[in-house]
């Protein structure tokens, strides 16, 4: 054990492991917050953004998939203005493109009437459109309706991540895992890392992302979940005049995933996917990748299994479209016909850290949970990098409130 004892001196007011952007945001807002507060972000990586901030589409996203009066709606729609306007002050790269939805079929057409419906809801300005307006915006797509949300955008969330942990005025330990953390409720909590040092604080907050219920658990708080890991992968499209900005499919509500879609990205190029299937480990971007004890710790979750059984048939498509380039080219089709197969080049993938109960739910909203001297952020869906800086002030207030404890 680690004891924080009467009159040690802490290292810093607030320990934040985790630097991705939501550690990042969490930490520039508690020194805006309260200036003189001293926070120090502890990040396993050697730098910042190195896991799901930094391997996703790098989509601003508007929030109109998402349901009114949830945090995912409040923070999208707050945060993609923020957002924008941020990038625009630190000359962050970003673009606001606007995209389609497209429905492709007849039976998707009453989900995308609720879309429209969601936006409005949610102040998001939607323009509904037939094929041959959607043929004005892409040339190339082809769908039955669709509709043009033009407050969506593309940036660069690494160039975010960093700018934030220039502009926070913490200190930033890259290269620092923990591996035990002891919390006396009433003196604060003693982190001791791989290395062998020991960093004290007076309050702990976890945005680990992907590790971040190991975390709680070192803690001694339940987090009541688990991560089960999904592999996002991606490919690039080798003729990418074909697309002039961003393409969704209509999702299906059953599921927190947004389906294949095509989007251009700050370097011009086209990103097309991703899909979803389970990953072998935490960190697993290659099929090849297993951590047999992150493995059994997926399997001995009771959620893990009740999920598998809910949502079989949909994991089998993601499973096909995994394993063959062609069932792949074959989705991506339904919204751009002229894909072949050699036109997609595989890039690299992403691992999404989704949240499921033990009775198998998946977590669809931002799930922060608290403990004596401890805020933990135990979900953090897309669009968790459009949301970094609403997010930041919200975990940042509940870390205040931590701090200011008896």
């Amino acid at each position: 054990m680690m004891p924080v004892r009467p009159g040690i001196a802490y290292d810093c007011d607030a320990l934040v492991i985790g630097g991705g952007v939501v550690g990042l945001s969490t930490a520039y807002a508690i020194t805006r917050a309260a200036p003189g507060t001293r926070v120090t972000v502890l990040e396993k990586e050697t730098g910042p953004a190195r896991h799901q901030t930094g391997r996703n589409s790098g989509v601003i996203h508007s929030g109109i998939y998402y349901r009114p009066g949830s945090l995912k709606a409040r923070y999208a729609v707050r945060g993609a203005a923020e957002l924008v306007k941020f990038c625009a002050e630190y000359d962050i790269a970003h673009a606001v493109t606007g995209k389609l939805i497209v429905a492709t079929e007849r039976a998707e057409l009453p989900r995308l009437h609720a879309l429209v419906q969601r936006g409005r809801e949610n102040g998001i300005p939607v323009r509904e459109l037939g094929p041959a307006q959607i043929a004005e915006y892409e040339p190339e797509v082809r769908g039955l309706a669709a509709i043009h949300v033009g407050t969506t955008g593309v940036c660069d969330f690494a160039g975010v991540a960093r700018q934030l942990a220039r502009a926070s005025g913490a200190e930033i330990r890259y290269g620092t895992r923990v591996v035990r953390v002891d919390r006396r409720p009433e003196r604060g909590v003693a982190v001791l890392t791989a290395a062998g040092d020991v960093v004290r604080g007076r309050a702990l907050v976890n945005c680990a992302g992907l590790h971040c219920d190991e975390v709680a658990r070192l803690t001694g708080d339940d987090p009541g979940m688990r991560i089960v890991p999904f592999r996002g992968e991606y490919y690039e499209l080798a003729r990418p005049e074909l697309v002039r900005g961003l393409v969704y499919p209509v999702p299906d509500p059953a599921f927190p995933f947004l389906g294949v879609h095509l989007t251009r990205g700050i370097d011009s190029g086209v990103h097309v996917g991703p899909n979803a299937v389970p990953a072998l480990a935490r960190e697993g971007y290659g099929r090849r990748t297993v951590r047999p004890r992150e493995v059994a710790g997926t399997v001995a979750w009771p959620g893990t299994w009740r999920m598998a059984r809910r949502n079989w048939r949909y994991g089998a498509g993601e499973l096909r479209r995994s394993v063959s380039k062609r069932a792949f080219a074959a989705e991506v089709r339904r919204l751009l016909p002229a894909v072949t197969r050699d036109d997609l080049v595989r890039a690299a993938a992403g691992v999404r850290a989704q949240a499921v109960l033990r009775d198998g739910t998946l977590v669809d909203d931002f799930l922060i949970r608290e403990g004596p001297r401890a805020v933990h952020v135990l979900n953090a869906p897309s669009p968790a990098a459009t949301a970094c800086l609403p997010i930041g002030r919200e975990v940042a207030r509940r870390a205040l409130a931590a701090l200011g404890a008896p």
